[in-house]
């Protein structure tokens, strides 16, 4: 029974986005359905053999390993900052300061040509697959696990060449990610087999979820990788091109820092103006989980379970991911309670497994007002609802087709 129920969750998830669809008769429905075949085909590798946890984990390391040298340069200069929560997932330490390395790194990798050289063959065979354009195909690795802030700044160039309804597909598909930095967090604090499966569950439902919200047509022309500079224009000198690298890495820092905080500020504003009518269950939190319980139960859930669920879904909307893991943790790694069902384990795990939730909107809308112009920031910012549907509808269907093999 409540197989059936998680396997009809993925179809009504994705009627949902049609639903809402800007361009109902342009989706491409061949490309969706390839896609979540292979969506499908690997939750099923992901979750039953240990060859695909084991090459996601390599890359995982990989990046850890870029991100643990930039901490080199954090302690240096702010020593404090890094034991500042008690030697815990410090969001500006983990998630924003490496921006100062990442950002540099992969602006030297497209300056000499090998970031370009990987954009154009992987986008092609990424293309060829998923039906996407080259640069949305690659784009959809990148973030995989350098996270929706870095994966933006370094591909400044681009975005400025691209259409702004190109450039609202990224802001959609960066709801979905995470940030290589804090995989390993995650995974002293949930079941980490479940994280790495969860992380290109993400990409691939990334790629569903926008083409059927944003169907978007790109013409041979505009189907190209920009490079740092066009043929025959003379480079600019390295230090000169590396210091403004470093310095609108600075930049975009800031404004993410300023965003974040603000919009996490407000949600909290609310929490407290609701508190004033003496109502105590009237939270963002609990409204969103009244909200969420219908898709919870689609995941396979009874009712009662599927309510708790959605309160745990509602919370990470809310506030983000790093809360409700705190919450859960010790009962999830234990498997005690409501953890005992290993369906529950996988299928709460996957979903809290990316940036989707309010604050995030603040950091994407943040990143693109310091790498675009305001026309195409504008139309960014007067879909932010879009962007935040799009998150939940990867999050679920994640989390509905890891489900469908774990019980």
């Amino acid at each position: 029974m409540f197989l059936i129920v998680n396997l009809l969750g993925i179809f009504v998830f994705i009627a949902i986005a049609a639903l809402f669809s800007n361009d109902r008769k342009n989706i491409p429905w061949r490309s969706v359905g390839v896609v979540l075949a292979l969506e499908i085909a690997l939750a099923w590798f992901f979750t039953q053999f240990k060859a695909g946890q084991i090459a996601v984990q390599g890359a995982a390391d990989g990046f850890n390993w870029l991100v643990s040298v930039a901490s080199k340069g954090i302690a240096f200069a702010l020593p404090e900052w890094l034991t500042s929560n008690n030697g815990g997932p410090n969001f500006v330490t983990s998630a924003l300061l490496p921006i100062l390395l990442v950002v540099p790194l992969f602006d030297i990798l497209t300056y000499i040509g090998l970031l370009p050289w990987l954009i154009k063959w992987i986008g092609k065979g990424l293309a060829f697959v998923t039906g996407q354009p080259k640069f949305e195909a690659f784009f959809s690795i990148e973030m995989m696990f350098l996270g929706n802030t870095e994966v933006l700044a370094v591909s400044k160039n681009q975005l400025d060449s691209m259409s702004a309804r190109r450039n609202f597909t990224l802001a959609m598909m960066s709801m979905s990610c995470v940030t290589s930095a804090i995989i390993g967090s995650y995974t002293q604090m949930v079941p980490g087999n479940y994280v790495l499966t969860a992380i290109p569950l993400n990409i691939l439902g990334a790629i569903i979820v926008a083409s059927i919200l944003n169907p978007t047509k790109v013409t041979p022309e505009e189907d190209i990788i920009v490079n740092v500079t066009e043929k025959g224009e003379k480079k600019e000198p390295f230090f000169s091109f590396l210091g403004d690298s470093i310095l609108g890495a600075g930049k975009l820092i800031l404004i993410i820092t300023a965003t974040v905080i603000a919009f996490v500020s407000l949600a909290a504003l609310i929490n407290q103006l609701f508190s004033l009518t003496g109502l105590h269950w009237l939270t963002l939190e609990n409204i969103f989980g009244v909200i969420m319980f219908p898709f919870a139960w689609l995941l396979g859930f009874s009712v009662d379970d599927a309510f708790r669920l959605a309160q745990y879904m509602g919370t990470k909307l809310v506030t983000n991911e790093f809360v409700v893991m705190g919450e859960v943790s010790k009962s999830i790694m234990a498997g005690k309670g409501f953890f005992a069902n290993e369906h529950a384990r996988v299928v709460l795990t996957v979903f809290l497994t990316s940036f989707a939730n309010f604050g995030t909107i603040g950091m994407i809308i943040g990143c693109f007002k310091g790498l675009v112009n305001k026309e195409k920031n504008d139309y960014i910012s007067a879909r932010v609802p879009y962007m935040l549907l799009a998150g939940v509808l990867v999050s679920l269907l994640s989390a509905a087709t890891a489900g469908l093999f774990v019980w």
